[in-house]
């Protein structure tokens, strides 16, 4: 009896695949995606648009604090949050709001020497070069301030990754500081990056650096009722004005593996919708979420060496245990195709590895 569950599993999830296969080799993919849930774009894209931007609590106090500190001439900001939490998003944002009032600089080339960081600025601000005299370029970049200072305008630059800023780089960064008049910054620098850049700000060698940032912003995992409204937000702006895209079960299972984490959210939900789109179901229940979070758990890919690693740096990856789907269903649904499979189990284990990779990386 329990060998012939497996085995109607199996021939599921084969069909699955082979399904989710001939949507990934079809025509016009994208087009049908997004038609089949009502959808204008893909809502749970890798690129951190500020359209889609959700301002729970934490992300709604952060931006707050980062407009204040602009607003009010503090000079250096930081931004620290673990990978994953919309950082460049909400900078996006923050720049999009002084568009019209503010020259803005966008760094995220930070594993650079001095001398490559101050040539990055200066050609963020359209000014190429191949000008290699560090004192030319940082020059360059004071005159540039000068002419905004008296245009009236503000002056932001934004460094995303920060935390792979070398301590040298930092003291230059530093250094851009010291452009002032005596009532005002010409200069306001947002520093933002992971929480190895907070190491780094508070090692000894950085106290000067340290004792100039007037506001330290920091963001946290959603909860579960954010995740909920995080889903349904991005949703609404993608256009979709369907019923209820993921039932309970599934939602519940998607915020305990994703821990409130909205880049883990987002490759959820697109894993998800692909696979309901396969398997043309209108919604996301407990089964495809089981099946997602069995692909996306990277611990069941590691080797043993990898799994010591990851417990030495202290990013082990704990595996997720998904719930039986027989305890919300009683029994598998119906595969779309009704066909059955002479695969073997590792003939077809090897088959789902090879199409779960394809779909990760799907070409429109």
């Amino acid at each position: 009896m329990e060998a012939g569950k497996v085995r109607n599993r199996m021939e599921l999830r084969v069909n699955e695949v082979r399904a989710r296969h001939n949507l990934e080799r079809s025509d016009g993919m994208v087009a049908k995606f997004l038609n089949f849930f009502g959808l204008r774009e893909q809502p749970f894209g890798v690129t951190p648009d500020p359209s889609f931007l959700y301002l729970s609590p934490t992300h709604g106090e952060a931006l707050a604090s980062l407009l204040y500190g602009v607003e009010t001439g503090r000079g250096f900001i930081a931004l620290i949050a673990k990978p994953g939490m919309g950082k460049t998003t909400l900078l996006f944002h923050l720049l999009e709001q002084f568009r019209n009032s503010a020259r803005t600089a966008f760094l995220f080339q930070t594993q650079c020497t001095s001398r490559e960081f101050m040539r990055f600025l200066v050609a963020e601000l359209g000014c190429e070069t191949d000008e290699q005299d560090f004192v030319r370029m940082h020059d360059e970049f004071n005159r540039h301030l000068v002419q905004e200072a008296m245009a009236g305008k503000r002056f932001i630059v934004v460094i995303d990754e920060a935390h792979n800023l070398d301590p040298s780089v930092l003291e230059t960064v530093r250094l851009l500081s010291d452009f002032e008049t005596p009532s005002a910054k010409l200069l306001q620098i947002v520093l933002a990056g992971q929480p190895e850049l907070g190491d780094k700000l508070a090692s000894h060698g950085m106290a000067q650096l340290w004792q100039r940032v007037s506001l330290l912003v920091g963001l946290q995992p959603l909860s579960s009722e954010e995740v909920k409204n995080y889903v349904q937000h991005r949703l609404a702006v993608a256009g979709y004005v369907g019923g209820r895209l993921l039932t309970p079960e599934a939602l519940t299972l998607m915020t305990e593996f994703t821990e409130g984490i909205p880049r883990k959210i987002n490759n959820f939900c697109f894993n998800a919708l692909s696979l309901a789109c396969a398997l043309r179901q209108k919604s996301i229940d407990a089964t495809i979420a089981n099946e997602v979070i069995a692909d996306l758990d990277l611990s069941r890919h590691l080797s043993s060496s990898g799994m010591a690693s990851a417990r030495v740096l202290g990013t082990e990856t704990t595996s997720f245990t998904p719930v039986p789907v027989e305890a919300e269903s009683g029994s598998p649904p119906t595969p779309p195709n009704g066909e059955s499979t002479n695969m073997t189990p590792t003939q077809a284990a090897d088959y789902m590895k090879r199409l779960a990779r394809s779909l990760r990386n799907p070409q429109p």
